[in-house]
């Protein structure tokens, strides 16, 4: 039996005005795909230029209120139309989806630190579509008309299927949901002793506490642990055991032991799921205050992920719970 197909109508803001785009991409049919998509789903296409325009001497295009950008690589010029259109948008309250490479994630994410925009990576055009979906469900009182079978996007369908991670993600944000001890404690946090720290450790990484601290656990153990996970995948199908949540914790543990620092493409790499989907979990990880982001003061090019102090005091408590029973915590 054939199923029907649905297509968004226009997508209105409060007042009933078409909400429109704005789409930079310097390759020319990528640019020329995600206007069409953008208009398919009701958006009224705005602006559909090479992010070189961004770089001009003054901002005459008015911005929509959603924004796509490709900057699959970074060089000088794109890295300051990207942090220009970050500060932009930032100020607009549009919504920013980006679409890049693993390559030049790093210097991506940097660069995106106000606008707290949908990052993908490597994206097929569905997973922009869903991108697009994600948006629209925003919109108070969407409406959806029958599609007729000449209607091209039939994908626009997954955007009333946003992915079950999202879902969760989205229900963990807003759930509300705090880290907090039983009785309502609050435990200060040390660093493992200074014969497991690694040589570049700064205070940035050591939250030194008195006789009562707890201290987390010793990175040599937390890597046994992730080793014990990573195992698992040899014997078993790796999405039986999805937890990307828990695999991002556990490394910026170690890591924070090691007093290294953990860029978001290394973090994306620690979760075992696709960068686009360790993007999710990091960003409402951190809306969540799981997680932070640390600015590198000397390369504004780089930026950090970082345990929350109140991640960073669970941890400690859970290891210290544990006691020497380590054996299950794979």
């Amino acid at each position: 039996m054939a199923q029907a197909n649905f297509l968004y109508e226009p997508a209105n803001d409060s007042a009933g005005l078409p909400l429109t785009v704005s789409v930079f991409a310097d390759r020319p049919h990528v640019r020329a795909e995600m206007g069409e998509d953008a208009e398919a789903a009701g958006f009224r296409l705005s602006v559909c230029e090479d992010v070189g325009t961004l770089l001009g001497g003054e901002d005459i295009r008015v911005l929509g209120e959603v924004v796509l950008l490709d900057c699959p690589q970074v060089d000088a010029a794109s890295l300051a139309a990207l942090c220009r259109l970050d500060m932009r948008v930032a100020r607009s309250g549009a919504h920013f989806i980006v679409s890049t490479t693993v390559d030049a994630l790093d210097d991506v994410f940097a660069c995106l630190d106000q606008s707290r925009p949908q990052i993908l990576v490597d994206p097929t055009r569905a997973e922009r579509v869903i991108a697009l979906g994600r948006v629209l469900a925003r919109v108070p009182n969407l409406k959806v008309r029958e599609m007729s079978q000449q209607d091209r996007l039939m994908l626009l369908r997954l955007t009333e299927q946003v992915d079950q991670v999202a879902e969760r993600l989205d229900r963990f944000g807003s759930s509300g949901a705090e880290l907090a001890w039983p009785d309502d404690r609050h435990f200060r946090v040390k660093s493992p002793a200074s014969r497991f720290r690694g040589a570049d450790q700064d205070d940035d990484f050591t939250q030194a506490g008195d006789a009562g601290a707890l201290s987390l656990p010793e990175p040599q153990l937390v890597r046994q642990v992730i080793r014990q996970r990573q195992l698992r995948a040899r014997f078993f199908d790796a999405g039986l055991f999805a937890d990307p949540a828990w695999d991002i914790l556990l490394d910026l543990t170690a890591a924070q032991g090691e007093g290294k620092r953990v860029s978001v493409t290394s973090l994306c790499i620690a979760a075992n799921v696709p960068p686009t989907t360790g993007l999710r979990w990091i960003s409402q990880m951190t809306d969540a205050g799981l997680l932070e982001r640390v600015e590198d003061e000397t390369d504004r090019r780089r930026a950090f992920i970082v345990l929350s102090e109140r991640s960073a005091s669970a941890m400690a408590g859970y290891f210290a719970a544990l006691g020497g029973d380590t054996g299950h915590l794979a």
